[in-house]
C-alpha cells in the first residue's frame, strides 16, 4: 500500500522575479512528488515568475495582480484600493484565507518574513511551520520590521536560513532568544537551465567592455554608489558600459542620478526582464555592488556562467568568491568600487587568472544535497 503524501502549503507574497521566488521554484520542481503534495497560495497574483509554477502544484492566489488590472488608469486606482481593502480583511480574518484555500495542510512553509505572519495565524492549528529567512537582521532599513520577526521565530517548528551569515549575525545581535530547531540550507541552483537560458541571442547589447549586474532597485543594493563609481571611470577615459537588470522603487531616482551624470549612453537600466542570463553570458564581467545579501543566488549564476566578478564582501558573497582567484572582493565604498573595475580595464593577467579558475566552478554547487535536506526537514517534522 502506498504511504499517505505529506501535504505542504507554501505561502508567499507573489512571484516577483527575486533571489526567492527561484528558490520556491527550485522546491516546486524538485521536491519528490511521490512523498509530498504541494500548494501555493500566493497572497497577489502577481510578477513575471507567476505562470512558471510546476504543473503538478496546486496554485491558488487570495488577490489579481497588476497585470490584471484595468489598463484605465482612475479604474486601476480603483482596482488597488480595493485589493488593499481585502488585503486588510484577510490580514485580520486568516479564516478567510483559509477558507479559498479550502483544504488542510501537515506542513506550512513561510517563504520570506512577510510570509510568517499567514503561516503563524493560520487556522491549521495541527500543521508543523517552517519558515525560510534571508535577510540580514543589522541592516537600517530593515530595523523597523524587526519586532515583528523577533516574535515570529520562536513560533516556528524549524526555521531554515539561507546562509551561515545570516544565522551566525540572529544569533550574534538576539542570542536570548528562543529559538526554533534550525538548518542553514544554501539556495539551489539550475545549472543546466541557467546554460540553456543563456544562449539565447540579444540585440542591440552595447559596445565595449561590459558589466552585468541583477538585483532588485533598492536603495541597499547599492547602484547609487555604482554610477559614481562608473561615472568616474568614464571621465577618465576608461570606456566601459554597465547594464542593470532589475526593477524596483528606486528606478526613479537611479535615472535622475544617471541624467544628472550624463552616463544614460553608458549606465542602462534595462528593468525586468524574463530572461537575464543571455545579459550575463555577453558581458565581459559582472557586478554586484550591495550594502548587504544573504547568499545571492546572483553570485551563483554568473560563477557557473564564468564570468569574473567584483563583489562586496557581505553575506556568504566571502564563501562564494575567492579573492582574485575567482571573482574580486571589495568594501561597500565608491572607491573601492572604483578601483576594482580600473584592476579589471588595466591588469588583464589578473582577469586571465580568474577566468582560468572558473572553469571547474560548477562542482561547487550539489543540488542533490539541498533537495535531500530539506525532504529530510519535512519528514522529520511531519513525523513528530
Amino acid at each position: 500500500m502506498l504511504e499517505k503524501k505529506i501535504k505542504i502549503l507554501f505561502r508567499h507574497r507573489s512571484m516577483e522575479m527575486g533571489g526567492v521566488e527561484k528558490v520556491l521554484l527550485g522546491l516546486l520542481n524538485n521536491l519528490n512528488p511521490d512523498k509530498f503534495e504541494m500548494t501555493v497560495c500566493l497572497t497577489l497574483n502577481q510578477g513575471k515568475l507567476r505562470d512558471e509554477l510546476p504543473k503538478h502544484i496546486r496554485k491558488i492566489y487570495l488577490t489579481d495582480g497588476k497585470e490584471d488590472f484595468s489598463d484605465n488608469s482612475l479604474l486601476q486606482k480603483l482596482q488597488l484600493v480595493k485589493r488593499r481593502l481585502k488585503l486588510r480583511k484577510l490580514k485580520n480574518n486568516p479564516a478567510i484565507a483559509d477558507r479559498l484555500i479550502n483544504d488542510t495542510f501537515d506542513i506550512e512553509i513561510g517563504m520570506d518574513y512577510r510570509d510568517y505572519d499567514a503561516i503563524l495565524s493560520s487556522t491549521h492549528k495541527n500543521s508543523k511551520k517552517i519558515g525560510w529567512f534571508h535577510s540580514e537582521i543589522n541592516v537600517p532599513k530593515f530595523q523597523p520590521l524587526v519586532p515583528d520577526i523577533l516574535k515570529s521565530f520562536p513560533q516556528f517548528d524549524h526555521m531554515v536560513y539561507c546562509s551561515h551569515k545570516i544565522k551566525d549575525m540572529m544569533h550574534q545581535y538576539y542570542p536570548n532568544l528562543n529559538y526554533p530547531a534550525e538548518s542553514v540550507i544554501i539556495n539551489p541552483i539550475p545549472i543546466e537551465e541557467i546554460k540553456r537560458k543563456a544562449e539565447e541571442k540579444l540585440d542591440n547589447f552595447p559596445e565595449g567592455p561590459v558589466f552585468a549586474s541583477i538585483g532588485r532597485l533598492h536603495s541597499r543594493k547599492g547602484y547609487h554608489k555604482l554610477i559614481e563609481a562608473h561615472t568616474r571611470l568614464i571621465n577618465e577615459g576608461f570606456h566601459h558600459s554597465i547594464i542593470v537588470i532589475g526593477d524596483g522603487d528606486e528606478m526613479k531616482n537611479l535615472k535622475a542620478q544617471v541624467a544628472k551624470n550624463n552616463v544614460e549612453n553608458t549606465f542602462i537600466l534595462a528593468g525586468n526582464q524574463m530572461n537575464p542570463y543571455p545579459y550575463i553570458k555577453k558581458a565581459d564581467y559582472f557586478i554586484l555592488p550591495s550594502e548587504s545579501e544573504a547568499w545571492p543566488l546572483v553570485i551563483a549564476e554568473a560563477l557557473i556562467l564564468q564570468k569574473p566578478i567584483i563583489a562586496t564582501n557581505v553575506g556568504d558573497v566571502g564563501l562564494m568568491i575567492k579573492d582574485r582567484e575567482t571573482g574580486y572582493l571589495i568594501s561597500y565604498e565608491v572607491d573601492e568600487m572604483y578601483s576594482a573595475m580600473k584592476t579589471f580595464f588595466t591588469d588583464p593577467s589578473l582577469v586571465l587568472h580568474i577566468r582560468e579558475n572558473l572553469k571547474n566552478i560548477e562542482s561547487q554547487f550539489d543540488n542533490k544535497k539541498i533537495f535531500d535536506s530539506v525532504e529530510n526537514i519535512i519528514e522529520t517534522l511531519y513525523k513528530k
